[in-house]
């Protein structure tokens, strides 16, 4: 090369340089907003936003750290984990219509579980003969192009728009973040076409600061008068929630307030760590047997108190309902009897409440023999739990393997719980006391698990990090992908499957329905994977993780120290579990 051309070539790189798209413009915004991590699955829709990530590190200059996600599932479960660890939204960039489609149930999750998270994915080139920078180029322009790619998600996404104009990417940025971390927060949704990313624009000045998310609501006095005078009179009052430990500080206001009254909490299909569930007013998991007796329920922090089909309060119990969506807008048909519903935050509401309860004359007999009656009932419940980790022959139940784990962890350990139909063991036999230990998806589509244990491990390195999981929801987590990523960004952490080789929530789901039915008298259910597989060696070929399985129950309180050793030193573990099967009649 002549110094001539040397020349052109610097002359050139510099123009590169100095240029500012609105794709830089972009990603300059998304660092303005605290976003770390873009979880990226990224095709020919984003050349300019590869581009200027590029040009930001030739210029030393800080984005948001992009993480390769072979899976776009994958990618969004662990900007969900993430968020849900540190309480700070994470982008997710995918592609076009098709890597919109395969977030698949990932987006339910996040949408249902109320987690903050931004979307980005690239709109097919909208000119088609070179007429702006970007136009179509490839095969695949014309095939990704479709009338309403945003309606993909539009029923799971707080916010949807697309870009018209590079002039404007930052205040979109401002104003999908301010949608998202809005309670109820959610992820949003934002497109862009190849043209519009590569358009030339003039930097603008930081001003996320103006964009404020929505102040937390709190509860009337009219409201607080009320559910005080209510509580004050009970005799059975029970409180019910699922997801108030979203908010960490809101625990120990729960506990205050509780104690006051001694008002005893069942935590229903727990979200997270919502009340320490060694204190003794924690009567587990199923409010099923207390509704009937109640006289107050407070309703707080949950989708769904109880199942109507299954119980209902007496007619003279006062019913409220304290959320942040009390009616559920995004859910169609759905209906709790109540007293009165408010929206307000569940941590404001409990200052509130706990004041006024401090100016109030309180029956302090009436509460200690509440207090002891409630706590002997824990004693009790925890021991009829306890009697059934036993080794039963050369069987592995739940319950042993849960109480086995039990010994491997400590108060420290952020578990991951998606096993499904062995969740309300999980939560008897491996209490999590302390908040931001215990994690479910929020949401009813499986495979969350693995994604979100790397986003949680990038979210704090510091921690130990154990997902739990079914054989079913193990498949559904592409462990190929979650595990190639899990040791190309250093994220160990530890899997246990709880494998009865097959689907057994279908399987219990029939027999409510036709308990007597043909399917039972046969053994016949098309839910069993009688043909197994070694699900452990998946992550040992994809991402060189120890690998085990277990199927004698003396092996594996050994077998899971093992694992979690290998997990302190760096390195991912999975320990597939076999319990009993579920069915053993072949289906084909």
């Amino acid at each position: 090369m002549n110094d001539v051309q040397k020349l052109d070539r610097y002359t050139a790189t510099e123009a590169l340089l100095d240029s500012y798209t609105a794709s830089d413009a972009l990603m300059e915004a998304l660092q303005e907003v605290g976003i770390s991590y873009l979880f990226c699955n990224l095709g020919s829709d984003h050349p300019s936003m590869i581009e200027a990530m590029a040009k930001a590190k030739a210029e030393g200059k800080e984005l948001p750290k992009a993480i390769i996600c072979p899976h776009e599932s994958v990618a969004l479960s662990a900007a969900q984990g993430y968020a849900m660890l540190s309480g700070q939204a994470q982008g997710v960039i995918i592609h076009t219509d098709v890597g919109t489609q395969n977030l698949g149930g990932a987006i339910h999750n996040a949408f249902r579980a109320r987690v903050p998270v931004f979307i980005f994915a690239g709109e097919t080139p909208f000119t088609m003969d070179g007429e702006l920078p970007g136009s179509r180029n490839s095969y695949v322009n014309y095939m990704q192009n479709v009338y309403d790619q945003r309606g993909i998600v539009r029923s799971y996404v707080k916010w949807e728009a697309d870009i018209r104009t590079g002039k404007n990417v930052k205040q979109l940025i401002y104003r999908a973040m301010q949608m998202a971390q809005s309670d109820p927060a959610g992820p949003v949704y934002l497109t862009g076409a190849r043209e519009v990313l590569e358009e030339n624009v003039e930097k603008r000045l930081d001003s996320w600061g103006e964009w404020a998310p929505i102040e937390q609501a709190a509860l009337t006095k009219w409201g607080i008068d009320e559910m005080v005078s209510a509580l004050l009179e009970a005799k059975n009052p029970l409180l019910i929630t699922s997801y108030l430990g979203r908010r960490t500080e809101a625990i120990a206001k729960l506990i205050e307030f509780c104690e006051i009254l001694s008002i005893p909490v069942v935590e229903q299909i727990p979200t997270y760590v919502n009340f320490p569930r060694d204190h003794p007013l924690h009567l587990g998991y199923d409010p099923n047997p207390f509704i009937p007796e109640a006289d107050v329920i407070i309703a707080i922090d949950t989708d769904v108190p109880w199942v109507s089909t299954q119980v209902q309060p007496k007619d003279e119990c006062k019913v409220y309902y304290i959320d942040l969506d009390p009616i559920k807008e995004e859910i169609p048909l759905w209906h709790i009897p109540a007293a009165k519903n408010y929206r307000a935050d569940a941590y404001a509401s409990l200052v509130q409440l706990t004041d006024a309860l401090a100016q109030s004359n309180i029956n302090e007999a009436r509460v200690q023999e509440r207090y002891l009656r409630l706590a002997k009932q824990h004693d009790e419940q925890r021991e009829a739990w306890k009697q059934k980790e036993q080794v039963e022959g050369n069987i592995i139940t739940p319950e042993w393997l849960t109480a086995c784990l039990r010994n491997v962890v400590d108060e420290d350990t952020v578990i991951l719980d998606e096993t499904i139909t062995n969740t309300m063991t999980v939560a008897k036999h491996l209490p999590r006391s302390k908040e931001g230990t215990m994690f479910t998806s929020g949401g009813t589509s499986l495979g969350w698990n693995g994604g979100a244990a790397i986003g949680m491990k990038l979210a704090d390195p510091t921690k130990t990090v154990v997902t739990l999981t079914g054989d079913g929801s193990y498949l559904f987590s592409v462990p190929s992908s979650v595990h190639w990523m899990s040791r190309r960004y250093q994220a160990p952490f530890l899997t246990v499957i709880y494998n009865n080789e097959g689907w057994n929530a279908t399987k219990l789901n029939l027999l409510k329905r036709y308990p007597d039915g043909i399917a039972k008298q046969t053994d016949s259910y098309w839910v069993n994977f009688d043909q197994s597989a070694d699900l452990a060696k998946i992550a040992e070929a994809a991402g060189g993780a120890y690998a085990r399985m277990v199927t004698d129950p003396r092996e594996l309180p050994e077998v899971l120290q093992e694992a979690m050793n290998e997990v302190k030193n760096g390195k991912s573990a999975v320990v597939d579990v076999r319990l009993a099967k579920i069915s053993n009649q072949k289906d084909y």
